[in-house]
């Protein structure tokens, strides 16, 4: 059961690290996202530097690095229990590591948003929802994208407590949101110095 679990992991990794910004924007626009704009081969990026219907596009591609790892883990036979939800905290960090961490940008990649709802959709959809919601706030109020990713991601381990996710998948979450903060320093940075774009400048 332990091979199984390590096995799935590695193939949740090997499919968060596809960078389907990346593959999009070179395609589409015969353009490396890594090099133009914030960098990043997120769907913000994407859908400032490429357009937004293929934004939309790379974050639904992304959300599915973390949505099916964790529909298909809980349809493998899995025993519940404790070693269930530990094994499917593993699945979930295994999926924005891949993101984060690509092996195939040299172990770079994006900020793991995306893909982080994903594997909150399939965990607690009301949880994500509300997350989401808190996101769109936040944007609407100071117009700033990393403000409200880093925000609900915050939010997210005390939102699944509160739906009654178990203490694993609580813990993984508040490593993600710690990974996803880190992954956002820069904006952080930007914001206090003043120099952060805002959403909504991006498109004037």
């Amino acid at each position: 059961m332990i091979s199984q679990g390590i096995f799935f992991c590695l193939a949740t990794y090997l499919f968060g690290s596809v960078p389907f910004g990346k593959l999009i924007a070179n395609r589409v626009a015969g353009i490396d996202i890594t090099t133009q704009g914030s960098k990043n081969i997120g769907a913000a990026n994407v859908a400032r530097e490429v357009g937004r219907g293929w934004g939309a596009i790379t974050l639904l591609l992304d959300m599915l690095k973390g949505y099916i790892p964790v529909v298909l883990y809980a349809n493998v036979g899995v025993p519940s229990g404790d070693g269930y939800t530990v094994g499917l905290s593993w699945v979930v960090i295994s999926a924005i590591a891949g993101h984060q961490f690509s092996i195939f940008l040299k172990f770079k990649g994006g900020k793991g948003v995306g893909t982080a709802a994903g594997s909150y959709l399939a965990l607690s959809p009301l949880a994500c929802l509300i997350g989401v919601i808190l996101f769109m706030v936040i944007l609407y109020k100071w117009d700033f994208v990393s403000l409200g990713s880093t925000v609900s991601a915050s939010a997210m381990p005390l939102l699944l407590a509160s739906f009654g996710q178990a203490q694993p998948l609580v813990i993984a979450s508040a490593l993600l949101a710690v990974l996803i903060c880190l992954k956002h320093w820069g904006n952080f940075k930007r914001m206090l110095n003043g120099e952060e774009r805002k959403w909504r400048e991006r498109w004037r």
